[in-house]
């Protein structure tokens, strides 16, 4: 009977592993064994053609060195800006006014138009703002009705204002993301707090700062983990916006790795600069992690 019980014991303990085998083997073969390869890939000098020449830790130090690749990483940072900082306080505002006027009148509309661009394709979102950004775009066609002939421009084609263009991009695309996580949030607070509030005499700034940001904050954490990470790791909207022109201006790291690797032939170079990435990706993420609130019983 012991060994029966030992025998069924086991099975059961290893019935959780085999339910994760098939998710873990996927895991290995589409990105472990790529992850390998191109950690192995970045020791090296290499063009993908010809033979490989060791090159130890040159590609890594590059990458603090080459003034193209600290630009990269730099825009990255102002990309974050525009992609999390600004969404979420956007967000948080319009979660405030949705979620005092639910009543109102066609307000799952408003809800489904700001969370739109979330289910349009990114390469579909780029193309539409080169379009508005463009000479004869909307946007410059809008501050010429206006009497501002002097700041229409091929606002792509600044150096200055090619990267916050982008920029704007992300925080168009983020908000309605943002939005959709806090008003969840929302929902799952109880009605008599607020009521508590009300009956205390808070009004809708109060009762915004004192009962819904505080029970949002891991909504709030959730949302600044996605957006940080799609900033850091923005690479469709540089390559069809601006292919990371004018110059080296909107230059982001993950469009470097892929203008390395296909474009001049410096595939261990590319290498470490997703390597890097990556583990700026990991460090932010363990970083937001720890720092958002924990759970109290």
């Amino acid at each position: 009977m012991t060994r029966v019980s030992r025998t069924s014991s086991s099975r059961r303990s290893l019935a959780p592993y085999l339910y994760v085998l098939p998710a873990f083997v996927v895991f290995a073969v589409f990105l472990g064994w790529p992850f390998l390869q191109t950690l192995q890939y970045s020791f090296y000098d290499w063009d993908g053609l010809s033979v490989a020449t060791w090159a130890g830790v040159q590609n890594y130090a590059d990458v603090v060195s080459d003034p193209v690749l600290r630009s990269a990483f730099g825009h990255a940072l102002v990309l974050m800006l525009f992609y999390s900082a600004v969404p979420i306080v956007v967000a948080l505002v319009l979660t405030g006014v949705i979620s005092r006027a639910s009543a109102l009148r066609g307000m799952s509309v408003y809800r489904t138009l700001l969370f739109l661009p979330q289910v349009i394709a990114s390469v579909v979102v780029a193309t539409i703002w080169v379009s508005i950004y463009s000479q004869g775009g909307l946007l410059n066609q809008a501050l010429r009705l206006v009497g501002l002939d002097s700041v229409a421009r091929v606002w792509l084609g600044d150096y200055a204002l090619a990267l916050p263009a982008i920029g704007f991009v992300g925080t168009w695309l983020n908000i309605g993301l943002c939005l959709v996580l806090f008003l969840s949030g929302v929902s799952t607070i109880h009605p008599s707090l607020f009521e508590a509030a009300r009956l205390d005499g808070a009004g809708a700034v109060r009762e915004f700062v004192s009962v819904t940001l505080p029970l949002l904050r891991g909504q709030v954490a959730v949302a600044l983990t996605l957006t940080v990470v799609s900033a850091l790791k923005t690479f469709d909207l540089v390559y069809v916006t601006t292919g990371g022109g004018p110059g080296t201006s909107t230059v982001v790291p993950a469009f470097e790795a892929y203008n390395r690797a296909f474009n001049t032939g410096k595939v261990g170079s590319a290498a470490a600069v997703a390597i890097t990435l990556t583990l700026v990706i990991l460090l932010v993420t363990v970083l937001i992690n720890r720092l958002s609130p924990r759970e109290t019983s």
